[in-house]
């Protein structure tokens, strides 16, 4: 027994004859017929009975009609459903980003996919690391994209990959002309610097604790971001480690220049999702466009 058998049993009992049932299936008759014939022996009892030139249906044919349209009735639903989620508004993707990536990678990798997919939503929300992988847990947003080294409990890792972090002067430094890396612990003796709170540097993969400590003694500002503290470079005069989305964009605006560091400092990056059989197809299809948005400002 198939479907196709099915469909024309189907036929058969609706329309009252096979030269109908076949116009409506668009086959020849004799397929209707042969598949008549398949079921009829499959299912163990006779299913019409020839009644001048039509048919008519058997008590038992009947009976298994019923069962029949239930299942094609489900079918259609299931058809109907699939197509609802492939055109419905529904499928708006939430995305939680950092702040040092929602001005520099975010917009680019946003419009090239509107320009592809027109009618897709995406709600967009600049958030911190721990506060991106607690509402990816909990179902809040669709993917995170993160800068903190893992483990993430109860999420995925779609995309990661770390780059060096730099160092932001402004651009009227004596240093701002230099080539090459800058050391740390030199200019840690010397100039002022950006730092956020207890939590930064401290936590940069890589730093020299005793470094830390002294760039903490020589900050007299503190900033909850990168980018904030990108900002504060060319109007205080201060330094400031950042990873290089972050310094791009700065440079790019004017006022400060990036140095590479002496120092082996590295920034982690992450896109994550709850879990892949969680992930809709447009939600995949953003995160790896991201990731490739990434790659290209890293290689």
């Amino acid at each position: 027994m198939n479907v196709r058998q099915l469909e024309a049993f189907r036929a058969t009992i609706e329309t009252g004859s096979i030269t109908a049932a076949a116009e409506l299936l668009h086959v020849s008759q004799p397929s209707v017929s042969r598949l008549i014939a398949d079921l009829e022996r499959s299912v163990g009892f006779p299913l019409f009975l020839r009644a001048g030139r039509g048919l008519t249906a058997t008590v038992e044919a009947r009976r298994f009609y019923k069962a029949v349209e239930s299942m094609f009735v489900g079918v259609g639903r299931l058809r109907e459903l699939a197509e609802a989620i492939k055109t419905t508004a529904d499928g708006a993707v939430s995305v939680g980003v950092i702040p040092s990536l929602s001005q520099s990678i975010l917009p680019d990798a946003v419009a090239h996919m509107l320009s592809e997919r027109p009618d897709m939503r995406l709600m967009l929300s600049t958030r911190n690391t721990p506060a991106i992988i607690d509402a990816v847990r909990m179902q809040q947003l669709d993917i995170g994209i993160v800068g903190r080294e893992p483990p993430y409990d109860g999420v995925e890792i779609l995309h990661q990959t770390t780059v060096p972090y730099v160092c932001l002067l402004p651009d009227s430094h004596h240093r701002a002309k230099e080539n090459g890396p800058v050391d740390l612990q030199e200019l840690s003796q010397s100039e002022k610097f950006v730092t956020f709170g207890d939590i930064y540097p401290d936590e940069m993969t890589g730093i020299d604790r005793s470094l830390s400590q002294q760039l903490q003694k020589k900050s007299s500002i503190s900033a909850t971001n990168m980018p904030m503290a990108a900002a504060l470079v060319g109007s205080t005069g201060a330094l400031a480690i950042v990873d290089p989305f972050t310094a791009s964009l700065s440079v790019r605006m004017g006022g400060v220049v990036s140095r590479p560091l002496l120092q082996a400092m590295t920034y982690h990056v992450a896109i994550i999702t709850r879990g892949l059989d969680t992930l809709s197809r447009e939600a995949g299809a953003f995160a790896q466009l991201v990731s490739e948005r990434i790659n290209q400002q890293t290689d």
